[in-house]
């Protein structure tokens, strides 16, 4: 998981950096600190060795070496604990097997922690009893290490144990949430199934019904009403499918279809013209479907509320950005019948169509044109490599909710 930071005054890439590279910014500040407090020791001739006096390079490289050892702490503490022992008895610097020891129980690369302990609290303790500066005191000695060493490691031992606890309250709150998605997601399964599934149902019984018992012009209508009502079945049931399976629907329209829907709209009376000018293959199931969707949701309301009006519909790839956008005129009122007057208005129909480009990265664009009409644009960025399935897209979603990293 990426966290976000919101930081007054740094930029959003600088924060957006931090973020990522948070362990190694952490691992980076840690090491310079402790060059910070050997190194100098050395140079100012401040340092000892149990073995009597040694070159400063010989320290400095030691500490460097000991330094480069923190970096990998995460993957395996051996290195590290060795190699801050070794600093210890070379340059008389404990400092770094504190953070051996917190390393060690922090991460949880050593199992038998309190054993490991055993010889760098030792290492500690003769280093702190040869030590010039400090006193001869042997048990005042030992209390020093035990500070210094076991302290941490126990602390690491807490911060193991917060890490899991948060990382278990985070897994629990993903399943909660998945299973409260899936349970309303069957509900919705199921208010369709037993609502517009049976009124749709009815519908095409009894354009059947009218298709046999009708003149040609009634009979031409009806068989229209038949086949939309039966694609509209189809549709439901994929729908249903997608409620209780999460999965993407087999019989998804995608781009190909639209000027198949466009057609259909000329059809029933609506002046509209398409430039279709999208590629065959290649292009994403996703970014198809949501491209068949704007083109549908704009048909859909014209009818709805301009059903005089002449519509431009455009289809078009540019730069690796595939832009639909579907604009009409000012409505002439020549048309018979409003449907505005019939279907109820929703509200719900653009919302949803801006949340499917949202996930694709996409900007979904709306307003009133200069000459009183209204124009509908979705712009979708369509490279090599963006094709996911909503499985996928699910997932980007569910981890910006639920947050969280493993320890």
């Amino acid at each position: 998981m990426r966290t976000t930071l919101h930081l007054a005054g740094v930029p959003s890439s600088l924060a957006e950096f931090a973020a990522t590279h948070r362990r190694a910014i952490a691992d980076a500040l840690l090491a310079i600190a402790i060059l910070s407090f050997t190194v100098p020791a050395t140079l100012l001739q401040l340092s000892f060795s149990l073995w009597g006096p040694i070159p400063d390079w010989i320290e400095v490289l030691v500490e460097v070496i000991t330094v480069g050892t923190l970096l990998i702490r995460r993957r395996t503490a051996l290195p590290m604990i060795i190699a801050s022992v070794v600093c210890a008895v070379v340059t008389g610097q404990i400092v770094p097997m504190a953070f051996a020891a917190y390393s060690m129980t922090a991460e949880n690369k050593v199992r038998h922690w309190q054993a490991v302990s055993i010889p760098l609290i030792a290492a500690a303790t003769a280093v702190d009893y040869v030590d010039p500066g400090t006193d001869n005191f042997l048990y005042l000695c030992l209390v020093r290490a035990l500070t210094l060493i076991y302290l941490p490691a126990l602390i690491g031992t807490w911060v193991r144990g917060y890490r899991g606890m948060i990382f278990e309250l985070r897994a629990g709150m993903r399943e909660r949430e998945r299973l409260a998605a899936c349970r309303e997601r069957r509900k919705i399964a199921r208010e369709l199934h037993d609502t517009v599934t049976h009124a749709v149902t009815v519908m095409v019984l009894n354009a059947g019904i009218i298709h046999d018992n009708a003149d040609p012009e009634v009979d031409r209508l009806a068989t229209t009403i038949e086949d939309k009502g039966v694609e509209a079945l189809g549709e439901l049931r994929d729908l249903l499918t997608v409620l209780r399976r999460e999965d993407e629907p087999r019989a998804a329209a995608g781009a190909r279809a639209i000027p198949r829907l466009v057609e259909e709209a000329a059809a029933t009376g609506t002046q509209v013209s398409l430039r279709y000018d999208l590629p065959d293959i290649g292009l994403p199931t996703q970014v198809g479907h949501a491209c068949y969707r704007v083109v549908q949701e704009g048909l859909s309301n014209v009818r709805k509320h301009a059903p005089g009006s002449r519509v431009h519909v455009v289809c078009e790839t540019e730069d690796g950005v595939v832009t639909v956008s579907v604009v009409n005129g000012r409505d002439t009122g020549r048309a018979r019948l409003s449907l505005q007057r019939l279907l109820p208005t929703s509200g719900y129909g653009l919302a949803g169509l801006e949340e499917r480009i949202t996930l694709l990265h996409g900007r979904l664009e709306r307003g009133a044109t200069s000459d009183g009409g209204f124009t509908l644009t979705a712009r979708i960025p369509c490279r090599p490599g963006n094709a996911r399935s909503s499985g996928d897209l699910a997932g980007e979603v569910a981890d910006e909710v639920a947050g969280g990293e493993r320890p």
